[in-house]
């Protein structure tokens, strides 16, 4: 797996090997930093070159989990298997159901208001899955220089009768199309028909899982890798097949109170994404815990978690005891691979 590179002003380099990294750490030449939740390093002298060669994202979108392969014309920096967002619909009715009993009580509330009339509209759901893609190639950006961006192309099933169904009504079609017009306003994309995907796999020699919860490279990423490679790279056989499995955090955003009254009809404040002033999420070093990352807070103190398994190490941490790294939205929930 590539490591990223920065110079001494942080400007983004090509990356190198970790053997590399490994070996320009030791000499003194380069230090550690996390940019992002991903480790990198930084040059302590100037680069030898600022030559960029092209890099290509290949995203292969799904229901419940998304491949993503990063490659350069003779490398595969980087493999993702990563758990779609599935929570937002639930959300939403969750949301929609409180404001219609509160309309019922004597409680402030906004007046209704009807749909405005406009040309395009993203449900939330809909918004929140190619929103994903979205942050996942601004991530990988700002490690690897990308320049291109490649992506399996889904298309809705068409209902007959209904003119223009699939261009103008179905929620997966408008998120697709507004995904590619952001894509397009930054990098050179590529589209590419899931028959095309099959055939790239086929004169490989690959197969492909048929099981789709199972982490492996053969599951989601292998046709990211072809429609990658088929794009930047000339390679017939894979030379990466390591695959960082994330999974999204998952926040309980602030409302106005819990959902059921405690006893006496009393509500209590409910959620919120600051524990002592820091950001859940927040990766951080702790002197007993190593690291991992901020979840909630209770008393004044600050409970931490296992940045590889989401596990709840310690409910007592003192905000004076952590040491800030970055702001992290994925986690690792299992890792192939090692780095330095």
């Amino acid at each position: 797996m590539a490591v990223g590179v920065l110079d001494e002003n942080k400007n983004l380099l090509m990356p190198c090997s970790e053997k590399r990294a490994r070996k320009l750490m030791e000499r003194g030449e380069a230090k550690g930093y996390y940019k992002k939740g991903i480790f990198c390093i930084i040059l302590q002298r100037k680069p030898k070159s600022n030559f960029k060669q092209n890099i290509c994202i290949g995203i292969d979108p799904g229901s419940k989990f998304n491949g993503y392969s990063v490659k350069s014309e003779k490398h595969t920096l980087i493999n993702i298997q990563l758990k779609s967002v599935d929570s937002v619909k639930k959300k939403m009715e969750e949301r929609a159901m409180l404001r219609r009993g509160r309309r019922q009580r004597k409680t402030p509330y906004r007046k209704c208001r009807f749909n405005r009339s406009v040309k395009e509209r993203l449900p939330p759901s809909t918004k929140a899955r190619w929103l994903q893609h979205l942050n996942i190639i601004e991530w990988m950006n700002k490690i690897f220089p990308i320049t291109h961006v490649a992506v399996e192309d889904i298309k809705a099933e068409t209902k007959k009768g209904k003119r223009n169904w699939n261009k103008n009504f179905s929620p997966l079609e408008v998120g697709k199309n507004w995904f590619y017009r952001n894509v397009e306003e930054q990098y050179t994309l590529y589209t590419f028909q899931g028959y095309d995907t099959f055939n790239m796999r086929n004169s490989y020699g690959f197969h492909k899982n048929k099981e789709k919860s199972q982490k492996d490279f053969y599951t989601h990423c292998v046709d990211a890798w072809c429609i990658a490679n088929e794009v930047i790279g000339s390679h017939v056989e894979i030379d990466n097949e390591r695959v960082l499995y994330l999974k999204p955090l998952m926040f309980h955003r602030r409302k106005l109170h819990e959902i059921l009254p405690k006893k006496g009809g009393f509500r209590r404040n409910y959620g919120g994404t600051i524990s002592e002033g820091v950001k859940r999420g927040t990766l951080i070093i702790h002197s007993k815990w190593g690291e991992c990352y901020v979840g909630g807070s209770s008393k004044g103190r600050i409970s931490l978690h296992n940045n590889n398994n989401g596990k709840r190490l310690c409910q007592n941490a003192k905000k004076e005891d952590l040491k800030i790294l970055t702001t992290i939205r994925n986690l690792q929930e299992q890792v192939h691979s090692s780095y330095i």
